[in-house]
């Protein structure tokens, strides 16, 4: 990465650039996808099986490394991945966050937004009409704390900037320059 100008920062700034303007081509047409409902990762989805959606049989999987652009994409957001990007990019993130809100996923309950919804798959008795996680992992709540933290304060990566275990095991990996 530094020979081409970037480190682990500025490349999960792109990255999440990426996934925006990803749902925003759609180029599956999934259904919500777009400027304001992006974040496609590792995530629970509506299960291994097939439905024909729109005239056209997709493929649903259930618990999935999923990605964007080259995926697998089955048209699953995990709303989750999205906060944890704060730090990254807030101008596209805080947005997308609040167009989550509006969309009733439990942002304001205990473990905050459920981890993952597709609104292509349809389901009948769903308060939504669409299939929505009834699952919340801890997994994917430990990147949302840390990197809300890691946005308003910096205060992970301070600590782990004076950390000399760590500092050395990175300088031993190889990793210079930027903040070591």
């Amino acid at each position: 990465m530094k020979e081409r100008g970037s480190d682990y920062f500025e490349n999960s700034c792109h990255a999440t650039f990426v996934h925006q303007e990803y749902a925003i081509r759609n180029p599956m047409n999934w259904e919500g996808y777009g400027e304001y409902c992006w974040g496609i990762t590792a995530s629970d989805g509506p299960g291994g099986t097939k439905r024909v959606v729109n005239g056209v049989e997709r493929e649903f999987f259930g618990y999935l490394a999923r990605g964007a652009p080259f995926g697998p994409d089955d048209g699953t957001v995990a709303p989750w991945v999205v906060v944890a990007s704060v730090p990254f990019a807030p101008e596209i993130v805080v947005p997308t966050m609040r167009h989550f809100a509006r969309m009733n996923l439990g942002m304001t309950r205990k473990y905050g937004f459920k981890p993952s919804f597709n609104q292509s798959f349809k389901v009948d008795d769903s308060p939504t009409g669409w299939w929505v996680t009834p699952y919340h992992v801890g997994i994917e709540q430990g990147p949302v704390v840390l990197m809300i933290e890691n946005y308003r304060t910096g205060l992970l990566w301070n600590i782990m900037r004076r950390c000399p275990p760590l500092v050395t095991g990175l300088r031993r990996a190889g990793f210079a320059g930027g903040w070591l």
